[in-house]
């Protein structure tokens, strides 16, 4: 099994690999990148009879056509001046060193761009997370016992309501009816703090936290209440129909002691492998989940750096997420062959 683990972590390289090279690619030949951007903008420029600067500091003016040093300074200033293999080979090279870049729109570190969303989206990962198994686990189990019966059914009929719904839909629907305006004015519209935060007291930052957190957690984790609450009942109902729970109830076992001590516990095994991949809470955050509640997380930073064609950033939260991705991907086997002895890879 060592052996196994060892080739899944080599296989990281080759899979990252082909990731990122479809990705880069496919960024750096769509139409309307950032040289067909800021050839608009200096256009636009230029139709006024203003002077507009280039990248690199220079200036043009007066004149519809931009002059042939302005492109190849601009070329240069996004790196298009070589071709496509060459410029993945210095990006990779540099990702080597650990530099992802310098984001064209923030004129940052790409790292430091995307780190200062780190708080944001760990925050509302890590809460949707503990409540999603706090509540669809126990959920589940009861669902279990009463399998067939009318809460079965109504339960059922929730949950998979809140399955066919994204979370982005339900994010905006839950704005109109208790966002800020509505008829029910009860949270905000939106954002992770107010704009006074730090001119609270204590327990009125904590208040201010608790209603900017409500809806977006909802609309989170709104999709995942019916996997893991329907996973959880299917295994318990399987469980109780082993001939160990039988042995169990004829020793006089109570109800409760068998369902909670020996079917649930056996039930988990396939639910905890999910926790392999708690180290990717941070990409937690949808995009359009924290676009609806203008949310400055990861979800944000990619959803913006997409649309003004931001490709350091872009490339820079691909690594990242491929990365915590694949590595998640192992840790879920290894927790697996833990927890369930009989299970062997090869």
């Amino acid at each position: 099994m060592t052996f196994y683990f060892i080739r899944r972590i080599l296989l990281i390289i080759p899979t990252f690999l082909g990731i990122t090279v479809i990705t880069f690619c496919i960024l750096q030949i769509v139409p309307g990148g950032p040289l067909e951007m800021e050839i608009m903008k200096l256009r636009m420029g230029m139709s006024r009879g203003g002077e507009v600067s280039s990248p690199g500091g220079g200036t043009t003016s007066g004149v519809l056509n931009i002059p042939e040093s302005a492109m190849t300074e601009m070329k240069k200033f996004y790196g298009f001046d070589k071709p496509i293999h060459l410029r993945y080979v210095t990006w990779l090279g540099n990702l080597i060193h650990f530099d992802l870049g310098k984001s064209y729109v923030y004129a940052e570190p790409v790292w430091n761009v995307i780190t200062s969303r780190f708080p944001v989206s760990i925050y509302f990962g890590l809460i949707g997370f503990i409540l999603t198994y706090l509540v669809c686990v126990p959920l589940g189990v009861f669902k279990a016992v009463k399998n067939g019966s009318t809460f079965d059914f109504v339960s059922s009929v929730i949950v998979y309501m809140g399955y066919s719904t994204p979370g982005w839909a339900f994010g905006a629907l839950m704005l109109i009816l208790f966002g800020g305006g509505s008829f029910w004015d009860v949270f905000p519209l939106g954002g992770f703090r107010s704009e006074n935060f730090d001119s609270m007291t204590f327990f009125q930052q904590v208040g201010d936290q608790f209603i900017h957190t409500v809806l977006p957690v909802f609309a989170y984790i709104v999709s995942s209440f019916a996997i893991l609450t329907t996973l959880t009942k299917n295994s318990v109902i399987e469980n109780l129909g082993q001939d160990y729970i039988r042995t169990a109830f004829a020793k006089g076992l109570s109800e409760k002691r068998v369902i909670f001590y020996h079917a649930l516990r056996n039930s988990l095994i396939p639910i905890v492998t999910g926790l392999g991949h708690f180290i990717s809470l941070v990409l937690a955050g949808s995009f359009l989940i924290e676009t609806v509640f203008n949310i400055n997380g990861m979800g944000l930073l990619g959803y913006k750096s997409i649309l003004n064609r931001d490709y350091p950033v872009t490339m820079g939260i691909l690594v990242i997420s491929s990365f915590l991705l694949l590595v998640g991907n192992i840790l879920s086997d290894i927790i697996y062959a833990l927890v369930d002895p009989r299970i062997r890879f090869k």
